[in-house]
């Protein structure tokens, strides 16, 4: 006898598509916005966007290219400190900026 030879119980059915659509990530993601936020300057607020967390690096999206070149090299490494001191729990090790367009 298979394991597909008993109909799949409800409540298994409901854990699985839940890992698959990533809907349990949604909390995590206001996590890492809040965070963000919390270390990142007012203004520079519209011009960025939490992406997502990708092997520990929180991946910070920037739109334009003078606010990426600043992030990263005079304000990426302080901040990262901070993300770590005071939301360990999240478990940042790193922070990368990307420069994308917002609509």
């Amino acid at each position: 006898m298979s394991e597909y030879d008993e109909p799949l119980r409800l409540s298994s059915a409901l854990t699985e598509l839940i890992a698959l659509r990533g809907f349990a990530r949604v909390e995590e993601n206001r996590q890492y916005r809040k965070a963000w936020a919390a270390v990142a300057r007012e203004e520079w607020m519209s011009r960025t966007k939490v992406s997502r967390m990708l092997r520990g690096q929180l991946i910070i999206e920037v739109d334009n290219a003078p606010l990426l070149s600043e992030l990263t090299g005079f304000h990426g490494a302080g901040m990262l400190q901070r993300l770590q001191t005071e939301y360990a729990e999240l478990k940042i090790k790193g922070l990368k900026f990307r420069l994308r367009g917002f609509a």
